[in-house]
């Protein structure tokens, strides 16, 4: 493919994102509140796309499509897992926005902290999500390297790619804070699902029809059709991959802060519904993407590659090829930009606000700005490890995050949790996903997703019963809840 194409392509996205940037500037963003959530006044459809294009990132058509070449069909059940997940949302969501609006919360563990009268939780949870999130985020700037390296065959070498990310990430992030992603994640999302979707039909009927692609698979890689097929997907993997992404909507902040952003209850379920539509095609497309690769490609050393090898193959004219790999840069960036403002809000209000007790909002957010960059600059260091898979890369980070999930759920249903069960869960299970991961070990088989939860699970509820529980808040948390979820009929 014509590299002046890419490079011109990549220029016009950069201009009328920018531009879609700039106008989401609505008054100044002087406080957190404002900077990070957008003042609580998004509205559902511009939620629904934008916490699309953050949770599908550079994950789906770089490295779903190359855990479906890889593995086979189990890929496609390993995303299903996900989507029943999103459940989570449904029942979680409301209560969420609830206390969010109730209590003022601007972070998840601020939330936490709050529920169990303990700043140290808020502190503690903030920090062990900073160092699982600074990989994924590298993920998402190495899936851009990946993409533009592949797609002009090396003239656009893998740090280019990173660094392009990279900038536009914080630069999004700075113009308006989360008013910025949220518009540009919009703008973004339509580029992916509707270029993709494109892609995808003109390759099925370069294969020679649906009927025909089936029967390509099946004569020259039948084991992809089936599970554990070729062996990458035995049992023991599929379930430590799964577990921890049927968590992510819980576990991730950058993900769960948004619960926070809605204007109303009906906007957060039209965000839901909007989400579930989009995700669904979109699984659809990266898998049927990654068999298209793996009857093209059959030999790739990287899976990762597979898109890209799709995207310079004769099959997709050069024009929408660009169009497709913009779609896909832009979801990786609206993801970074995100991880960026959710790490620099926990760290501003959960780690230096708790340090410095007399901070005012003013200079939390002064704070959050300063730190954006750096964040920034961590994950495009560990991106150029060239971490390969990047599917695996990106469940294990999301492995290291379950350790909040028992506090979490603890937090909205089980009056007997105390702080030091919370802490307990945190940073003993956070530590042991940190050695595992470094070592690659896997006790009895089983993946660290696996240990986390059940770790984290055992001594949140044994240490809890040891400890005394925060009455008085617990009570006042609850009981709130309660009322409210009554009031607007929600179970």
């Amino acid at each position: 493919m014509s590299t002046s194409l890419v490079w011109w392509t990549i220029a016009i996205y950069i201009i009328i994102s920018l531009f879609v940037a700039y106008l989401s500037r609505s008054g100044k963003q002087t406080n957190m509140v404002s900077y990070f959530l957008g003042d609580r006044k998004l509205n559902g459809f511009v939620s629904a796309l934008s916490y699309s294009a953050t949770t599908y990132s550079a994950f789906m058509l770089v490295g779903l499509a190359g855990l479906t070449y890889k593995g086979g069909v189990g890929a496609f059940g390993f995303e299903i897992i996900y989507f029943m997940g999103v459940s989570l949302v449904a029942f979680f969501g409301p209560r969420f926005w609830l206390v969010g609006k109730k209590y003022g919360y601007v972070t998840p563990s601020e939330m936490l902290g709050d529920r169990y009268e303990n700043k140290k939780v808020a502190m503690v949870v903030s920090i062990f999500s900073c160092l699982f999130l600074i990989p994924y985020s590298a993920v998402q700037l190495a899936g851009v390297g990946y993409l533009l390296a592949g797609i002009t065959d090396h003239a656009i070498s893998f740090t280019t790619g990173v660094i392009i990310a990279t900038v536009l990430a914080i630069v999004f992030s700075y113009i308006a804070g989360i008013r910025s992603v949220a518009w540009t994640d919009s703008l973004q999302s339509l580029f992916m699902i509707i270029s993709a979707t494109l892609v995808v039909i003109l390759i099925i009927r370069g294969l020679g029809g649906l009927g025909s692609f089936f029967d390509t698979i099946k004569s020259s890689n039948p084991q992809s059709l089936t599970v554990p097929g070729n062996g990458f997907f035995s049992f023991l993997t599929f379930l430590g991959l799964t577990v921890p992404w049927f968590f992510f909507s819980l576990s991730n902040p950058q993900v769960s802060q948004r619960l926070f952003m809605p204007a109303s209850l009906k906007s957060l379920r039209t965000m839901l519904m909007g989400f579930l539509i989009f995700g669904f095609i979109y699984t659809i497309v990266s898998v049927v993407w990654g068999f298209s690769a793996s009857i093209m490609f059959p030999n790739l050393e990287n899976a990762d590659l597979a898109t890209p090898k799709m995207l310079s193959s004769d099959l997709v004219p050069p024009i929408l090829a660009v169009i497709v790999m913009v779609g896909i840069m832009a979801a990786a960036i609206s993801t970074i930009d995100s991880i960026l403002l959710t790490l620099s809000s926990l760290f501003a209000r959960d780690v230096y606000g708790n340090i410095k007790k007399d901070a005012t909002d003013k200079s939390q957010l002064v704070v959050g700005k300063i730190v954006i960059p750096i964040i920034a600059i961590l994950a495009y260091l560990f991106a150029q490890t060239n971490a390969n898979l990047i599917a695996v890369l990106s469940v294990a980070s999301s492995a290291g995050l379950l350790v909040a999930v028992p506090a979490i759920i603890g937090a909205f249903f089980w009056k007997r949790g105390t702080a030091a069960g919370a802490l307990s869960s945190v940073i003993i299970s956070g530590i042991i996903v940190i050695i595992l991961e470094l070592t690659s070990l896997k006790p009895l088989g089983l993946a660290s997703g696996l240990w986390a939860i059940i770790i984290s699970t055992l001594l949140f509820i044994g240490v809890s019963l040891m400890t005394k529980a925060p009455e008085k808040k617990a009570t006042e948390f609850l009981s709130y809840l309660k009322t409210e979820l009554r009031k607007n009929k929600i179970v």
